[in-house]
Formats: C-alpha cells, structure tokens, sequence
C-alpha cells in the first residue's frame, strides 16, 4: 500500500469520526447526560467505532480466511484499511481528550492511545502484522457492550432489566474477545519471536503486557460495580428486612 493512500484513509477517519461525534450532539441528550455533554458525546462516538471496527474485524477473516494462517505478511486491502481507519479513530480521540478533558483524568486512555497508534502505525506503514492488528481488533466486538454500559449509565438506566442484561454479555464477552484475545496474541508473539525483528518484538510485547495490566485492572473494576456491588446491595436489604 502506497503512503498516500495510508494518510487518505486515516485521515479520512478522523474527519469521519469527528462528523460522528458532531452528528450525535445533534441528537436528543438524556437529561442526566446533560451534565457532562462532551463525555455523552464522546462515548457515544467510541461506540460507533467498536461496532464498525468490530464487526469488520470479523468480516476480514471470514472474507480473506488465509490471513488466519499467517498473520505476518498476508493481508487484503480490506484488512489494511480497517487498520487505518482505526489509527484515525485513535488519533481523534486522542485530541478530543487532549483539548476536553484534564489529563490527569485521562491518561490512562492517552497512553493506551500512544502505544495502539504505534503498533498499528508500523503495521501499514510496513505492510506485516496485518493479521495481527486485525486479531487486536476483535477485542472492539467487547468495547461495543463495554460503551454501551457507559451509555446506559450515563442515562440513568442502571437499574434496567436492559443494563442487567448487558452486563452479562459484556463480562462473557470481555472474557471471550479481550482476555483470550490478549492472551492468545502474547502467545502467538512468543512462540514466532524468531520471525519478528527485535524492534517490533519488543514494541509488541511492552504494549501487549501494558494493554494486559490495563484489561486486568478495568475487568475488577467491572466485578465490582456490577456484580459485587448488586450483592452488597442484596445483603443490605436482608439486613434490614430482619431488623424489620
């Protein structure tokens, strides 16, 4: 793939998601979410990105099933321009939190940001480890469940049989797509480390053992508020029915 057409289609991305993020401040906010706008907004926007990316992710595999046998140095352009549009989803909401947010509140995210651009970056620029980027992305199928948890929050929907509902997806998919997902990629690098040069295995393994630190921690948090949490709810109210 030719640099020019790399810039066009990240580019293209950002303009794209900005428009997304534009669009959804044009629609109806809940009254709750009115309190924090630019975050409604911008977690609405993730959204769309892990609903596009993810089922595309999935798309490349079932289109160009080769890929799957070696994510080195096969790849369809379809796969290169989802790695490229996904690079400028990141480069947007990098700037987004830059310029909206303080980033002692969000430098997790930024750092997150820094390390997926890079790897992605060396994946189009160099045209290897396509395949590999593509598997990364099967972990947005989670993140479409993960955004939607945020948004449902931020509607105050958090009671709902709805919310309920998606917690249970989300925590078996972030199992399924973003734990045996990372895990899966540490073990494929490792095992191929012979065929990676030095650079990329090192740039590799720091941001897959960063990204499996981050995912940990993130998967407690979840244990907590939406699970822990509802059974130290449960025993409150036992707690005070006996009083009764």
């Amino acid at each position: 793939m030719e640099l020019n057409s790399v810039i066009l289609t990240t580019g293209s991305s950002v303009g794209f998601f900005k428009l997304v993020n534009y669009g959804v401040g044009k629609l109806p906010i809940p009254e709750t979410a009115q309190r924090n706008v630019w975050k409604w907004k911008n977690i609405s926007t993730s959204f769309v990105h892990s609903l596009l990316t993810g089922v595309w992710s999935v798309l490349c595999f079932c289109i160009h099933p080769q890929m799957a046998e070696d994510l080195i140095e096969t790849y369809s352009v379809f796969s290169h321009a989802l790695v490229s549009v996904s690079i400028g989803y990141f480069i947007y909401d990098f700037f987004d939190m830059v310029i909206n947010q303080k980033i002692s509140h969000s430098w997790e995210l930024l750092f997150h940001h820094v390390v997926v651009i890079t790897c992605f970056g060396i994946s189009v620029l160099t045209c290897r480890y396509v395949g590999f980027a593509v598997v990364a992305l099967l972990v947005e199928i989670n993140s479409i469940f993960l955004h939607l948890r945020q948004v449902l929050c931020m509607a105050s929907l958090a009671k709902s049989t709805f919310y309920r509902v998606n917690s249970m997806i989300n925590l078996g998919t972030y199992v399924v797509f973003r734990i045996n997902t990372l895990a899966w990629m540490t073990r494929w690098l490792v095992l191929n480390r012979d065929l990676v040069p030095l650079i990329s295995y090192t740039i590799g393994s720091v941001g897959l053992a960063i990204m499996t630190v981050m995912n940990i921690v993130l998967f407690y948090r979840l244990m907590r508020s939406d699970f822990m949490k509802s059974s130290r709810e449960k025993e409150a109210r036992k707690d005070k029915e006996k009083e009764m």
